[in-house]
């Protein structure tokens, strides 16, 4: 994942921390379920961040998601979008569980061409039913549509 810097004057512009923890949310690489199809099939690093296994103060809590999972190995088809919007709505479940949002809406969908495949990802945080706060986000193919 490439990422950028914005500034404002010379520092960093400051936001409100929703987008960060969305961008962590959604980009750490969260460990892979035992039944999870990993990139490497010859490979058993599911991955994950090793603070999960240290006392969570929420059992079975992990941070990231499992689009990494994905993103590697699967082709852009339809279903391989919705196990995507799946994985990012699973690790943005967290927003509505702590009361930071009332809801989460997760859409996907294949952009680009052939040979130059992009997953689009729109987020849509309603942190109340009347403040919408969206985000979106480009990914390219590592495998690329069939």
């Amino acid at each position: 994942m490439v990422g950028d810097f914005t500034t404002d004057v010379g520092d960093l512009t400051n936001e409100n921390g929703l987008e960060t923890a969305v961008i962590v949310s959604l980009f750490t690489n969260r460990r892979a379920k035992d039944d999870d199809i990993l990139p490497d099939p010859t490979s058993l690093d599911k991955q994950g961040w090793w603070g999960d296994q240290a006392s969570p103060d929420v059992a079975n809590d992990q941070i990231g998601s499992r689009i990494w999972v994905y993103m590697d190995r699967a082709k852009t088809t339809q279903e391989t979008l919705i196990q995507v919007k799946q994985a990012a709505e699973e690790a943005l479940q967290w927003l509505i569980e702590d009361k930071v949002a009332v809801k989460v809406e997760v859409e996907t969908e294949r952009a680009g061409s052939p040979g130059n495949d992009r997953l689009h990802m729109l987020v849509k945080i309603y942190k109340s039913r009347e403040e919408l706060v969206t985000y979106e986000y480009d990914f390219n193919w590592a495998s690329q549509f069939e």
